[in-house]
């Protein structure tokens, strides 16, 4: 099937900022379900193979995630991976019965530039079928792992929509030697005429290019001032809700040291992790949260309008 690209300025979806009972501005509270081993930084350094053989720390943190949430009164989104969903399938449960939505990471933490559109397929459809066979729920949102669709991946969103996705949550306008395509729409935008929704990771301008406002290492690494400010500037100025996103394992400072791990790999997971609970508690209460499908519900149900479906093939 042919994916027709859309240049980057072609019909956006926009985007109106919902607000809270309180009058807050409402933004997407967002968790990568995977443990600390299944991480990018350390894919040279823990193989694949020996996942199964580690000390699987997943369940006790989601469910500290999940008691966050609940003093905080906040819903959320679950981008879990299937291979998480296998081994744990009561905590799918619990993360659905706590009223908060289930989205999937992919099955086995691949990066989708590396793996090619016919293992992409297979990844989706059977990280979906394990999530939805576990929770009973449909599950119609997708987050690449390590942020991985980008320009050379302009199938991705095609396939998405294909097996039954409704939206991703991908693309990190950013410069970052892992990830990143800071050329992409900082705002909601369909990138190709076949695919899904493309809801990108929030930035926030400044000095002539985009920061990351997003969360993960850079939010544990930055002042939270700093953070506070930018996401504030979203919200007022830009008008626009953001995406915050963290891992489980974000809150564990008791994780095992994988101490032949690079220099650099390391320093990123490790800095900030100790304090990172009560940064996340101060940044609940801060801002209003909700899940991705309620803050983006109007350009997830949106259609291509037809003279969208015109621009995209001139």
């Amino acid at each position: 099937m042919k994916h027709t690209a859309i240049a980057p300025e072609v019909a956006p979806a926009l985007t109106s900022i919902r607000s809270s009972p309180h009058s807050r501005p409402l933004n997407a509270m967002t968790v990568d379900v995977e443990d600390w081993f299944q991480v990018q930084g350390f894919a040279d350094a823990i193989p694949r193979d020996e996942w199964d053989f580690l000390a699987c720390r997943v369940e006790a943190n989601t469910d500290a995630v999940l008691k966050h949430f609940d003093d905080a009164g906040i819903r959320a989104t679950f981008f879990t991976l299937g291979w998480i969903g296998e081994r744990y399938p009561r905590l799918i449960r619990r993360i659905v019965e706590a009223g908060h939505q289930l989205a999937s990471h992919g099955y086995g933490h691949e990066r989708v530039d590396q793996i090619g559109p016919t293992a992409f397929r297979a990844d989706i459809r059977r990280a979906r079928a394990i999530l939805e066979d576990e929770s009973g729920v449909a599950v119609t949102g997708y987050r690449a792992p390590t942020f991985s669709i980008g320009p050379s991946t302009p199938w991705a969103h095609g396939i998405l929509a294909e097996e039954g996705y409704r939206y991703s949550s991908s693309v990190f306008p950013v410069h970052h030697d892992l990830y990143g395509s800071p050329e992409a729409p900082r705002v909601p935008h369909r990138p190709h005429s076949s695919g899904v929704l493309e809801l990108p990771m929030t930035t926030c301008r400044a000095f002539g290019r985009n920061l990351p406002c997003s969360g993960g290492g850079w939010f544990r690494l930055a002042p939270y001032r700093l953070f506070r400010a930018g996401l504030r500037q979203v919200n007022a100025v830009e008008q626009r809700p953001g995406i915050f996103y963290f891992h489980p394992w974000e809150i564990d400072a008791q994780q095992p040291r994988v101490w032949h791990a690079r220099r650099l790999s390391r320093f990123r997971h490790y800095t900030g992790v100790a304090s990172m609970p009560s940064r996340l508690n101060r940044l609940l209460h801060d801002f209003a949260w909700s899940t991705m499908e309620d803050v983006f519900a109007e350009e997830i149900g949106r259609p291509v309008l037809a003279t969208e479906l015109h621009a995209m093939a001139s």
